[in-house]
């Protein structure tokens, strides 16, 4: 019964012929859809991005995702080990204009998005495939945007080591 419903449905679509004036139609249409930042908001956007070397746009904040792959992104950051002082997340859901620019910036239809060093890195899956392959770690570093180690947890870590080798002979 579906097989011969979809065979009438069918019946009833024919292909297009494109000419001049169709053609003319979709392109002054396809122009209605697309939608250019202001220099305002470009300006914005590039001082978002330099404001820190780990930069985040989201939905939400980071205390408070507004959906799963924010939070997910946010969740691997932190296991990277990401220092708060070199990190900026900016929360697309409060500005329509950022929203909707930061796609067009980077050339990225969703979010989130992150950038290190400046640099468009990727959304939520790249963002994981790079933490699994430690790609992303590397990064990171490179950039030095990890918490650095303190000297005083170093010297602990070394004595620790010294007792437990005593210990051991």
């Amino acid at each position: 019964m579906f097989r011969s419903s979809l065979l009438t449905v069918r019946g009833f679509i024919r292909p297009t012929t494109i000419n001049k004036q169709t053609t003319n139609l979709i392109n002054s249409n396809r122009s209605l859809l697309v939608r250019f930042m202001s220099d305002e908001t470009r300006k914005a956007i590039d001082e978002a991005v330099g404001s820190a070397p780990v930069v985040l746009f989201m939905k939400g904040t980071p205390e408070a995702p507004a959906c799963g792959f924010s939070r997910a992104t946010i969740q691997i950051l932190g296991q990277q080990g990401v220092d708060p002082v070199k990190f900026a997340a900016y929360n697309v859901l409060e500005d329509s204009d950022l929203r909707q620019g930061i796609k067009e910036y980077s050339e990225w239809p969703t979010i989130p998005q992150l950038f290190v060093k400046g640099e468009f890195i990727g959304g939520c899956d790249i963002i994981m495939s790079m933490s699994q392959s430690g790609e992303l770690a590397e990064l990171l570093d490179d950039a030095e945007a990890l918490v650095p180690e303190e000297e005083d947890e170093i010297e602990v870590d070394e004595q620790t080591e010294k007792k437990s080798e005593a210990e051991k002979k």
